[in-house]
């Protein structure tokens, strides 16, 4: 698969007031840009084209990503209005160079290193429409294990939820984008008609995931990664 769709045209509000002045993609963990990251890890899959959905500063976003040479080819559409995840996959998806081929689609803040390759191959073997990536974030909170008789185990500090959660990281087949929506989120119209259908997988993660949400998990995730 060498085609791919990054989702960079959202607000930051959480992130305030590092997306002042850039957008989400932007931000820097442990002084590298985000979307800096997502182009090198789509490129080492051997992705060779990849289209960046902008909105929100999109001026700041389109000089960076036009100032460096690129392991891939970067085209930027820019949403003119907000069109929702759903919509802004739909909008940048019209302009990959192989509309009839698959291709990858990623939100843009996401710092996740695992095996694209295999993810591919996993939803190509279930002839679905669309394959999510399913991540287990870290709980917040210590944890308790008790025992059938009530009795405490043992203490576990930040264990991974029991429960995937949406990664952000999807495998699509082209038939997808007569199915997403012009405008509005593609989590609440497209993935529940496909689950209904059978027709939308789940790749489980094995490796590095963290969403980029708050000025917590910048700090965090420069820890982990200066630790790896």
């Amino acid at each position: 698969m060498q085609q791919a769709v990054i989702l960079a045209g959202g607000q930051g509000s959480r992130l305030k007031p590092y997306t002042d002045t850039r957008p989400k993609p932007m931000v820097e963990i442990a002084g590298r840009c985000i979307i800096d990251h997502q182009l090198e890890w789509l490129a080492e899959a051997g992705v060779t084209d990849v289209v960046v959905s902008a909105g929100h500063l999109h001026e700041v976003l389109t000089e960076h990503l036009s100032a460096t040479t690129r392991p891939t080819r970067v085209t930027t559409v820019v949403e003119e209005r907000p069109l929702g995840r759903g919509g802004g996959l739909k909008y940048a998806g019209r302009h990959l160079p192989a509309p009839d081929e698959a291709w990858y689609g990623l939100n843009g803040d996401i710092w996740t290193r695992f095996d694209l390759g295999a993810m591919a191959a996993y939803h190509a073997q279930r002839e679905v429409v669309a394959t999510i990536g399913l991540a287990r974030p870290r709980i917040p909170w210590g944890v308790v294990d008790v025992d059938e008789g009530g009795r405490v185990t043992d203490f576990v500090e930040a264990p991974p939820s029991p429960y995937p959660v949406n990664g952000g990281v999807y495998v699509f087949a082209a038939e997808i984008m007569d199915l997403l929506p012009d405008t509005g989120d593609h989590e609440r119209s497209t993935f529940p008609l496909l689950a209904r259908q059978r027709r939308l997988a789940g790749f489980p993660i094995e490796g590095y995931w963290r969403a980029i949400d708050t000025a917590k998990d910048i700090r965090e995730a420069a820890r982990d990664l200066g630790g790896a």
